[in-house]
């Protein structure tokens, strides 16, 4: 079945927090695969047709956020200190007077919304190492330029749901981890990887001050820009279905060998239709996480978000709106599969959760 899919691929695919402010280097490639690893098929855009009651564009696929706009690793070492409100201080202004993050100040001296301060307040500036955010850096771009894993940076900034970073925001850029080796710059920033967290909550890129996200796209003739900024639905407006129809070949949580399993994989005949497995918003398109090659991400709302992996077709955009039981794909042995395979996952925040315990029993 393998030689049958690559004859009939014909095109590579291309790859494709809320703030109080107001206001990416080109990728490395992969590590190579471990010897007992064989290499992952490239996901595949091509000739290999959908049912024609499903059919839809094949437009390939922009490059991702974090891949178009590069981040200049220039943060500023800031060291803790007292300031003194002023007249006509706002914490955007102490903020910006101090190099500190108006998040960070908020954070160290307890302040909550609406976040006032008064004239002759002693508020304490925690120290940090604080990068700029510029309109159009991602999350992911920042945590590359930089060798840090973006999910410490999440926790060190304690970022919170949509994950949309502003444009003039400032966030604390973690150092190594205790008693971790200190390689260079450059080595941190080429063995740096994706995963579907990362993706989820650091994919979408900075909004300008006078920036909303972009309005869902019916179809996928219209590509959205990698500048603009996808919103999630508010609500999961319905109850999950599968995906598709086949055997449960790999189920959630840790394997036999220890390695931790965020979906199910679910064996189906090469080209089998992939379907949407509730109302949602695509959120990212693309073959960036090697092992789970052809992949599609849709948030669905309530903080809900499905995840399609070893796809050999891809048949949606980013920031386009579906339906449950919309094709989204079609199932292939790309990534690193044993056979044509779908790896299926659902989460609930940053949180995988067992697909089996939300879908209807078979």
């Amino acid at each position: 079945m393998r030689k049958l899919a690559m004859m009939l691929g014909a095109t590579m695919l291309a790859g494709c927090i809320p703030s109080l402010d107001d206001a990416t280097p080109t990728a490395p490639p992969p590590p190579p695969p471990r010897a007992e690893e064989r290499p992952a098929p490239p996901a595949m855009q091509g000739d290999l047709s959908p049912p024609a009651s499903d059919a839809v564009s094949t437009l390939p696929a922009p490059r991702p956020s974090w891949e178009t706009r590069p981040v200049t690793p220039d943060a500023r070492e800031i060291p803790a200190s007292t300031y003194v409100v002023q007249l006509g201080d706002s914490l955007r202004r102490v903020a910006d007077r101090t190099g500190s993050g108006s998040e960070a100040i908020a954070r160290a001296n307890g302040l909550q919304p609406p976040f006032v301060i008064r004239v002759g307040q002693r508020l304490s500036i925690p120290a940090g190492r604080y990068h700029l955010v510029r309109s159009g850096e991602t999350g992911i771009a920042i945590a590359r330029a930089y060798g840090v894993e973006w999910s410490r940076i999440v926790d060190a900034n304690a970022l919170e749901e949509p994950y949309v970073l502003r444009a003039g925001q400032r966030v604390i850029i973690p150092g190594p981890a205790s008693g971790e080796h200190t390689p260079s710059l450059a080595d941190r920033a080429a063995a740096f990887s994706l995963d579907v967290d990362d993706i989820l909550t650091g994919g979408e890129p900075a909004l300008a001050s006078n920036q909303a996200p972009a309005r869902p796209a019916a179809t996928p003739k219209r590509v959205l820009p990698p500048t603009a900024v996808v919103a999630a639905p508010a609500r999961l407006r319905s109850g999950f279905v599968w995906p598709v129809d086949g055997r449960v070949v790999r189920r959630f949580g840790p394997g036999a060998s220890g390695e931790r399993n965020d979906g199910i994989k679910i064996a189906v005949p090469l080209a089998t239709p992939v379907k949407a497995a509730a109302d949602g918003v695509v959120a990212y398109v693309g073959d960036g996480i090697a092992a789970l090659g052809g992949l599609v991400i849709v948030k669905h709302g309530d903080n809900w978000t499905s995840v399609y992996g070893h796809a050999s077709k891809l048949l949606v955009q980013r920031g386009q709106s579906v339906k449950r039981g919309q094709t989204i794909a079609l199932s292939g042995d790309t990534g690193f599969a044993d056979r044509p395979e779908v790896h299926f996952e659902l989460r609930r925040g940053r949180t995988p959760v067992d697909p089996q315990s939300q879908l209807p029993r078979k």
